[in-house]
């Protein structure tokens, strides 16, 4: 029992961040996001920004709720190595501050790129809907 709850607890820390910038700023900012998309080089931002957010609610969920969480952490993890990509890209800033800043952020993203490989290879864990259906059909 005390498993299941770390295991659900940590899913919703982890995805806090993505469900969030998806529903809190992406969805409700979408010309003004779009838009700095566009001035930092991202092809056809409009779409993309729509895929991001999909692959960001999409992949949110499914690791929340741990039912084909291996997906979920998928896009997540592709998501994650096109905006660090694009948005963290300290190499090329000059400014010291803005560099440092710009770092922080792209140790961040690589941090959570960890955690969707982990999931990718490890499952859910404990508590996840993909638990409880491999117990009702008697798998392990």
């Amino acid at each position: 029992m005390f498993q299941s709850l770390l295991s659900i607890l940590g899913r919703a820390a982890l995805v806090a961040i993505f469900l969030m910038s998806a529903l809190g700023n992406k969805i409700p900012n979408y010309s003004k996001v779009a838009a700095y998309m566009a001035n930092e080089g991202v092809p056809a931002p409009q779409i993309l920004l729509g895929g991001a957010i999909a692959f960001l609610i999409v992949g949110g969920a499914l690791v929340l709720v741990g039912y084909k969480a291996r997906l979920g952490a998928t896009l997540l993890l592709i998501f994650l190595i096109l905006a660090t990509y694009f948005f963290h890209d300290f190499w090329t800033v000059k400014d010291l501050a803005a560099k440092e800043f710009q770092m922080i952020q792209f140790l961040k993203n690589l941090s959570l790129c960890g955690a969707m490989l982990f999931i990718m290879a490890n499952g859910p864990g404990a508590g996840s809907l993909e638990s409880v259906f491999s117990k009702r059909s008697g798998k392990k």
